[in-house]
């Protein structure tokens, strides 16, 4: 195990080597690329302290050490989440009891009995959330591409039993007509992300629509449907045209890529792998060179443009040889990266830079100088009330958490660097929550005056209750988890100088972020709330981990489908809290773009050492 791992990165190292044991989907997302993107939950360890619920272990549907099937529940068997309370446990189980699961199938044959379904050969009256549970999980079981060509197929089919199924034996302009039901709400579901992909994406609604159209001389009541997929041709056609013209000659920034003004100040839209950023590469001098690439861009085509950069340029004594591409942290934690690896600007964390070097020159690299050395200050927040300061805080979170597809979740969890679609802007989230509590800690530190410190940390006590009545709870745990840094919270003098209500209100908020009987203060908290909010987002991932590595998705060829139900309930949970729209009344101040561009642009250090030190400078241990 190297040095300085974190515990919860531990928890999800064992969880990923079990995942390989139990035969679960992903058992190729193993490896580094993988285990990467799943530990930067790491970065909001002190809320994971307690890695296995209270509760106790979840009933498996699968064991890991049993070789032969087991027994499938009846509908009524208690196969619950791991990661919930026993109040919304009984909740949820009272609000399902009329849904019936699927029996474990083939994927192929739980698409048919979908459609199915959808069509009212079977007797269920709970299509809908069956047919929302298949859309949200069906890329972990049924590529999507297959589940296209089934699609397909059933469209064309002539209405003979399949084999090894019932099949239809009804009206066949029913059956089309669920094929076409099925398929546009795949197309709704994965709408954004199936623009992002232009051509491969129009090939499935453009054939659909050609044998569709073939069938309207003999299913005249296809009309409707036929148009509707005449337009989605079109949509997804122009989009591609679009894109091709002018959209994607914009240069996106990232949180930290080329701190601009005019960038930050702009709401927030989603990331696309197709968008094009700027990004510095640094070489082992601390020299960089400036590449504008796709934020899905390969590790080898990154150093290709690096290469071809490096060789052009003065300071280069000769040309560069074979190069690897290393993530730098501050603390001086290297990671290589694979010339397969895609899309890793993303993942990486706070002060993490990307460094290319021979591989001979690996040992050598260290973190730039600024990222090591701090200045002592007097921080901008001083100048700015905790109302504009929180406000702010809320509104870019809300943009950031609604630029987060509900699939992106599934993709995170189940399939790691395998997934059709990157989790670009779920690791945005991360990475803001992860900036916050870094941020916190470091403008206390910063503060060498200690009536100052004071006043500092009854602002971030504010700043987190405004956060809280105002429904973000992403930020009220990042301050909360930032003022819990040990390197504030030994700060005795500082906090005995706090007055006693405030003493008193955060002793209120540490209890929200205790982990004690599964997280029980936070979920309570969470079931009180009404749509819209905003969730920490870290717990809904560990939720959905929980759940993955407690019961096997497969076994055999059989598809575990209750517990697609329980990822697409967890997933439905996003949904519910983004169902209403944020509308925070904010009276423009003249300080309000300054304080806006100063949210939106943090200035951190997240190198946990250094913060340490700069509290022993404050206040040494003997004090």
């Amino acid at each position: 195990m190297p040095a300085g791992m974190k515990p919860l990165e531990k928890f999800l190292k064992k969880q990923t080597t079990a995942l390989s044991r139990a035969g679960g989907f992903g058992e190729k997302a193993t490896g580094t690329g993988a285990s990467r993107r799943r530990a930067s939950l790491s970065r909001v360890v002190p809320f994971f302290r307690e890695t296995s619920p209270e509760s106790g272990p979840a009933r498996e549907v699968f064991s890991p050490d049993t070789e032969e099937p087991p027994c499938w529940p009846p509908a009524a068997a208690d196969i619950r989440s791991p990661s919930l309370s026993s109040d919304e446990q009984s909740s949820e189980a009272s609000l399902e009891t009329t849904w019936t699961p699927l029996p474990p199938d083939t994927p192929e044959n739980i698409a048919l009995a979908v459609l199915d379904s959808v069509a009212g050969k079977r007797h269920c009256n709970c299509t809908e959330t069956l047919l929302d549970d298949f859309m949200l999980t069906h890329p972990i079981f049924l590529a999507p591409d297959r589940f296209q060509q089934v699609l397909l197929q059933q469209f064309g089919a002539d209405g003979k039993q399949e084999e090894g199924w019932q099949g239809w034996d009804g009206d066949r302009g029913d059956r089309k007509q669920a094929v076409l039901s099925v398929a546009f709400r795949y197309l709704d579901t994965y709408r954004e992300l199936l623009l992002e992909e232009g051509e491969r994406a129009n090939s499935f609604p453009k054939e659909l629509y050609l044998c569709a159209a073939r069938e309207l001389s003999r299913h005249p009541e296809l009309v409707e449907e036929v148009l509707k997929l005449q337009r989605w041709t079109e949509i997804l056609q122009s989009s591609t045209e679009e894109d091709k013209d002018t959209k994607r000659k914009q240069v996106r920034p990232l949180f930290r890529h080329f701190r601009r003004i005019d960038a930050c100040l702009q709401p927030r839209e989603a990331f696309r792998g197709s968008d094009e950023i700027f990004c510095r590469v640094y070489t082992p001098d601390h020299s960089y060179v400036t590449i504008r690439s796709r934020l899905s861009c390969r590790v080898g085509e990154i150093l290709a443009l690096v290469r071809e950069k490096l060789q052009y340029s003065e300071e280069q004594p000769r040309p560069p040889g074979a190069l690897v591409l290393v993530a730098v942290t501050s603390a001086g934690e290297k990671a290589v990266f694979r010339p397969s690896d895609e899309a890793v600007f993303t993942t990486l964390g706070v002060n993490t830079h990307l460094f290319a070097c021979e591989p001979a020159e690996l040992e050598t690299l260290l973190p730039l100088p600024e990222e090591i050395h701090w200045s002592p200050g007097d921080s901008k927040l001083h100048d700015m009330s905790a109302e504009e300061v929180a406000n702010q805080l809320v509104t870019f979170d809300w943009e950031l958490f609604s630029c987060v597809h509900e699939v992106e979740f599934v993709c995170y969890v189940f399939h790691g660097e395998q997934a059709r679609w990157r989790p670009l802007n779920l690791e945005l989230v991360l990475q803001r929550c992860s900036e916050v509590q870094h941020w916190v800690a470091t403008e206390i530190l910063q503060c060498q005056s200690l009536p100052k410190r004071v006043q500092l940390l009854r602002k971030f006590i504010k700043i987190a209750a405004l956060c809280k009545q105002q429904q973000d709870l992403l930020s009220f745990l990042a301050v909360v988890l930032g003022l819990d840094n040990p390197a504030v919270s030994r700060l005795r003098l500082t906090w005995e100088g706090l007055p006693g209500r405030f003493k008193k209100q955060f002793q209120q908020f540490e209890s929200i972020a205790d982990p004690s009987r599964n997280h029980k203060s936070y979920r309570d908290l969470m079931g009180s709330l009404r749509p819209p909010l905003i969730p920490f987002t870290p717990l809904l991932l560990k939720d959905l981990t929980f759940l993955h590595e407690s019961c096997k998705t497969f076994h055999g060829e059989l598809v575990n489908f209750e517990k697609m139900h329980k990822v697409a309930e967890m997933v439905r949970t996003i949904r519910r809290c983004r169902s209403a729209q944020f509308a925070l009344d904010m009276e423009p101040s003249p300080s309000h773009l300054q304080t806006r561009a100063y949210v939106r642009q943090l200035q951190v250090i997240d190198n946990q050492n250094l913060l340490f030190n700069m509290s022993c400078k404050l206040e040494p241990k003997d004090v």
